[in-house]
């Protein structure tokens, strides 16, 4: 395998470049979370805090038909948002988290998702990795989410010291260019759910074994 980058940049690029490899496809190819558009998508990411996204999928298509609009959700009885969304845990949250990030959308943005990460952090239920999904694969914007998945590899990359989601963000965005931090993102929660996982790293089957510093080293 040719090329054994030495900088955190240099590892990130070619980072960049064997996971598009391995995992091809847009960032909406390669997000997990079923939507046809960024408001249905919206729904889906604040669902999908603490569970699967299996799980999210197999509430979602209810929950869309019966509430396809902001409108629609905005004026919905919370206790029947509840008891479609039960199965993704803490469903009294999410339901008004829901709810009122319709409203808001009604009230603030014409119904439509806004595109700033200032306009969508401000959205009952949105925080930053949240408005990062949003931007990169609802809007095609530039937008580097980072979960559980992405700091663990970034920090066995050795692309960041840091264990705040935001300050590895930071760390991250001056690496790659602005137009694949989404794709990035995406692509280490894939082999970081695939290979690289938490326990036991499966580093002889990994692609990016070569130049990682944390390779074959128990963490």
């Amino acid at each position: 395998m040719a090329g054994r980058p030495r900088s955190p940049k240099g590892r990130a690029l070619e980072t960049l470049r064997r996971l598009g490899e391995e995992y091809p496809g847009t960032p909406r190819e390669l997000c997990a979370l079923r939507h046809d558009d960024a408001f249905q998508l919206l729904v889906a990411t604040i669902l999908s805090a603490q569970t699967t996204d299996e799980r999210v999928n197999s509430v979602t298509p209810a929950l869309f038909a019966r509430y396809p609009t902001p409108e629609d959700l905005a004026q919905a009885d919370p206790a029947d948002v509840e008891a479609l969304i039960h199965p993704t845990g803490f469903f009294r949250q999410k339901t008004k988290s829901l709810i009122g990030m319709a409203a808001a959308l009604i009230h603030c943005h014409g119904g439509e998702v806004p595109s700033s990460m200032g306009e969508l952090t401000a959205l009952p239920g949105v925080g930053r990795k949240t408005a990062n999904v949003i931007r990169s694969v609802g809007l095609g914007l530039p937008g580097l989410a980072v979960d559980t998945h992405v700091g663990r590899l970034a920090r066995r990359l050795g692309l960041t010291a840091q264990t705040d989601p935001v300050k590895v963000e930071r760390d991250l965005d001056p690496m790659v260019p602005a137009g694949e931090r989404g794709a990035l993102s995406l692509r280490l929660i894939l082999h970081g759910r695939a290979v690289c996982v938490a326990r036991r790293p499966r580093c002889a089957q990994c692609v990016l074994a070569d130049y990682c510093p944390s390779a074959f080293i128990a963490r």
